[in-house]
């Protein structure tokens, strides 16, 4: 009997993939048929690479996802003092009238910041984001301004916003990766988990209660966060936060027929990111961590020092092909600065550079002078 062993070799490899899913050779890219939305986003939160894109710069509307970028406002004035969690905020005419989801506040009613930041984070409430806004800048106007330098700041530039809810507005605009951009930028605040968490939770002592649009809290494994929002010019939108094993993703879709099919596609591109990519810690060197002969200093030999402290996201089974190179010259010349640049570690997959790191002076070395060669050849004399 003949033995096909092509086949029984292509066979062994097709079920070494299946048994070890993480395998880097099998982690296959995400089409975008996979992804029913018109524009979509994965990015890592620690770098911000971009590990999946879908028409990542088509501007369109974004309905509530608006309010990632009131928030990062809001946190920056809590955290520069400017306002507090229990300061009290005052419900304004303009801020009442607003439609859409909103925690129905009456003119001149008062809640706390906590408690506005909570029904715009949990209940997409547009009424209380225009509260905040106000207290914040004085004005929704003001406010907007202020949102629009910040989205220049980041780079965000398909990004344009009217109002600081995200109703519908002719030219409102944004796209899948500046709605990343400006997530991952929320998230720095990190007391906005506290919100973004929430499933269910209370108003006005009790008597109004608020159910999280984020569904993925309830489905999702690792999910913390972000945002939803849904309007007829957007679509059914949303940004997802979730982290695994050190490792965090930010999912973004736009434009999503409905609901349902917004937290399908959203999981599916944190399970894509999951599946296929891991944090890596760079080691250092050994020799990085030596002496180095001193030129016309008080020292002969001078200590190097390096720490690497930086955690980066790679493709699962790429640790494997990480190399590190270590560059120290012979010698240096005197004098020398504890924390002065000696070298360079550089830490490379393949032919591409995935991280630099110096290598440091780990010690004081003054030049000799004219005085201090005098000096010791009175001492070995006198010795």
């Amino acid at each position: 009997m003949r033995i096909d062993m092509k086949r029984i070799i292509v066979s062994i490899i097709t079920v070494f993939c299946i048994v070890f899913s993480s395998c880097p050779f099998c982690t296959e890219a995400l089409s975008d048929d996979e992804i029913s939305a018109p524009s979509a986003v994965l990015m890592d939160q620690s770098s911000g690479a971009v590990l999946y894109s879908k028409s990542p710069h088509e501007v369109r509307s974004c309905a509530s996802i608006t309010k990632v970028m009131t928030m990062i406002l809001v946190m920056e004035a809590i955290d520069s003092g400017k306002i507090r969690y229990d300061e009290t905020v005052t419900a304004s005419e303009h801020a009442s009238s607003m439609g859409g989801s909103d925690i129905w506040l009456e003119p001149g009613e008062k809640m706390t910041v906590n408690d506005m930041i909570k029904a715009t984070m949990v209940a997409s409430a547009n009424d209380a984001a225009v509260a905040l806004a106000e207290l914040v800048s004085g004005s929704e106007d003001a406010f907007v301004s202020e949102m629009n330098k910040k989205a220049k700041s980041l780079g965000m530039k398909e990004t344009v916003f009217k109002n600081c809810n995200g109703l519908d507005e002719e030219g409102h605009v944004t796209s899948a990766y500046d709605v990343a951009v400006m997530s991952r930028e929320l998230i720095k605040h990190k007391k906005i988990y506290e919100y973004s968490g929430i499933w269910m939770d209370e108003l006005r002592a009790g008597k109004t209660q608020i159910v999280n649009t984020n569904k993925l809290l309830k489905t999702y494994s690792g999910i913390t966060g972000l945002k939803t929002g849904t309007t007829s010019q957007a679509g059914s939108c949303i940004t997802a936060t979730a982290e695994r094993d050190g490792l965090g993703l930010i999912a973004v879709v736009l434009g999503s027929e409905s609901g349902k099919q917004r937290f399908k596609d959203a999981a599916a591109l944190l399970d894509y990111g999951f599946a296929g990519y891991t944090t890596f810690t760079p080691k250092t060197p050994e020799s990085a961590v030596t002496e180095i002969n001193v030129n016309n200093g008080m020292a002969k030999k001078i200590k190097t020092t390096a720490f690497i402290n930086e955690i980066f996201t790679i493709k699962k089974g790429e640790e494997k092909g990480i190399k590190y190179s270590v560059n120290l010259p012979e010698s240096i010349d005197a004098p020398v600065k504890k924390g002065d640049k000696i070298g360079l570690i550089r830490c490379t997959n393949g032919n591409r550079t995935v991280g630099e790191y110096p290598v440091l002076a780990a010690e004081d070395v003054n030049e000799i002078t004219l005085g201090d060669v005098f000096s010791l050849l009175l001492k070995s004399i006198c010795a």
